[in-house]
């Protein structure tokens, strides 16, 4: 067990004082609704796009951290070229028309398009999302943290009994979120996410240089392409990871108002088009930061209980390194899962020993990174798990107020009041689902993903309003309602779909996505067959509300500065990047 040294802390500390002082200082201007829960849509474009990448990723990490050493090298296409695509789709496509909508939330717009109905539904939707995002991420840090004992020592220390351990390492980041947030708002939120962003490339850039360099390249992909062998190899397999990351991450970063807040903070509608390129531009190394220092772990010597004799002026020493069952069973310096109740390895199905993949990253930063600078490693961590409660916390109280109390006055200080009521009961909400997922051992990260599943219908329902006009508002929250309900199926298997039961991604992921697709695909036919026997709304009333080439055409300028040069641009770098492990 590694113990903390005064530097260590010093970082942390610091790390806690900079989280707070960002929101500090934008206290005053937090006059009214507009500047709290919309940072009173000033902010340029180079904020919110490293904002939105870091929320993104924050939302993101709990299934990050592990996706290396649980998926191999598939991980990195599924990750880059699912999100890179998905930006880039929602700046150059979706981004005009929420922008010129004048929409505060995505409810809002929907609401706008299609009318009440649709915006409670999807509100509530987004509500407990939010909740359980923010659940999500404090439980994986505090799970990591308790894995590492670290703080063990501080803990006995307070006299903390073991039983509430768990609760108390996930006390410290809840209160700094719901103290920044409270003051500054999204805005609050936005900054801070910046400042992680640092935080994040300076914690595990060093975990990634030194990692590569101690075991060598050649391991590292070894070790990326064993890991990963369900997945099968080729570019077959490469472009079956890069689709399912596609499925799993278009909903996700185009209708998840988590992250699209931050983009619609944006000081004019130029703006609010290049921050989701910006966000692409660092998507492409950011997920590589999470996602190689589980591989070089995974590459690592397994460890095992060894004795170590030796003589010293005759007298014989024996020296005993004791290592865990769990470890032992494990790989390189991932540990197994292990029963709760007996202490023993868990097993997968074909015989081998499943591996608590969420440690990998971690593992390989307690590895590489000296007493003294461990500190920067767990202030990236940290922020990890504040930015996804940031993103998550403020969504909320957003849609709470803005969709559902609703005042007359909806700039006053009554609004403001009841979204900081309203984040104050997420955090608390979180903090207590992620308490009872560590009493009754809930499997968070299943109720997180059947919530990514439910973007999809979300997104049909958008992609419907904004490019087709003949939508209704009847039809919308019928096909909304039927698309929610077959996403929500715990798995579809890809046997029923006869010719396409050959369809399976890494580590049978297929399942998953064909429900997500389903319930795209449901959204829009239902939708569709309901608009077509009701009464569209007049053209008129549509005019900022959907999607029009004529009226959103940029300016003329050089074709290399125009953002679809640079949209084509990033793609084909993120192709390059994912390609370094094929």
């Amino acid at each position: 067990m590694s113990n903390l040294a005064s530097a260590d802390w010093l970082i942390l500390i610091i790390y806690c004082f900079f989280a707070l002082s960002a929101s500090l200082s934008l206290r005053p201007a937090m006059t009214g609704g507009r500047a709290f829960f919309e940072a009173g849509r000033v902010q340029p474009a180079w904020l919110c796009g490293l904002a939105m990448a870091f929320a993104g990723l924050g939302v993101q990490a709990p299934v990050i951290l592990g996706m290396g050493a649980r998926f191999g090298w598939a991980s990195v296409p599924f990750a880059v070229l699912g999100g890179v695509p998905s930006l880039l789709f929602l700046g150059l496509v979706l981004m005009p028309v929420y922008y010129a909508s004048k929409a505060r939330t995505l409810p809002e717009f929907l609401g706008l398009r299609f009318g009440g109905g649709t915006r409670w539904l999807a509100a509530m939707l987004l509500l407990v999302s939010s909740a359980a995002g923010a659940a999500l991420s404090l439980y994986t840090m505090a799970r990591i943290f308790a894995a590492l004992h670290l703080f063990d020592q501080p803990m006995r220390a307070a006299h903390i009994a073991p039983s509430w351990s768990f609760a108390a390492l996930m006390v410290v980041p809840a209160a700094l979120v719901l103290a920044y947030v409270l003051v500054g708002g999204l805005a609050g939120s936005i900054h801070n996410h910046a400042m992680q962003l640092c935080v994040v490339v300076a914690g595990f850039l060093p975990v990634v240089l030194l990692g590569v360099k101690q075991v060598g390249w050649s391991r590292v992909k070894a070790a990326a392409f064993s890991a990963g062998a369900a997945s099968g190899n080729g570019f077959g397999a490469f472009a079956l990871a890069a689709v399912l990351g596609l499925v799993f991450s278009v909903g996700f970063w185009c209708a998840d108002f988590r992250v699209v807040q931050t983009a619609m903070t944006a000081k004019d509608a130029a703006s609010a088009r290049r921050a989701p390129l910006i966000a692409a531009a660092l998507w492409l190394l950011l997920p590589l930061l999470l996602i190689v220092p589980a591989l070089v772990a995974l590459a690592m010597p397994t460890p095992h209980t060894a004795i170590a004799v030796h003589n010293e002026n005759g007298v014989i020493y024996h020296e005993i390194a004791v290592v865990s069952p769990a470890e032992e069973a494990g790989r390189g310096l991932v540990p197994a899962l292990s029963d709760p109740a007996t202490g023993e390895p868990l097993h997968a199905p074909d015989g081998g020993s499943r591996l608590d993949s969420a440690l990998a990253a971690p593992r390989a930063l307690l590895h590489f990174l000296p007493v003294g600078l461990l500190g920067l490693g767990l202030a990236a961590l940290l922020a990890c798990a504040m930015g996804g409660a940031a993103a998550s916390i403020t969504a909320f109280g957003a849609v709470f107020a803005r969709d559902l109390y609703r005042p007359k006055n909806e700039d006053d200080r009554r609004t403001v009041s009841a979204g900081r009521w309203a984040i104050v009961a997420g955090i608390l909400i979180a903090f207590g689902l992620a308490c009872a997922a560590f009493c009754w051992q809930w499997k968070l990260e299943t109720a997180a993903l059947a919530f990514t599943r439910l973007n999809a219908p979300l997104l049909a329902t958008i992609l419907l309003g904004a490019f087709w006009r003949r939508a209704t508002g009847r039809a919308a929250l019928v096909g909304l309602v039927a698309g929610m309900a077959v996403s929500a199926l715990p798995s579809l298997p890809a046997g029923i779909f006869g010719a396409l039961a050959f369809f399976r991604g890494p580590n049978d992921l297929a399942p998953g996505a064909w429900a997500t697709a389903t319930g795209f695909a449901v959204t829009l036919l239902v939708t569709a067959a309901v608009s077509l026997c009701t009464v569209p709304r007049a053209e008129t009333e549509l005019t900022e509300l959907a999607h029009s080439p004529a009226k959103r055409r940029p300016a003329k300028s050089a074709w290399w500065k125009r953002l679809e040069t640079l949209a084509v641009v990033i793609f084909l770098a993120a192709i390059a990047v994912s390609l370094i492990f094929v």
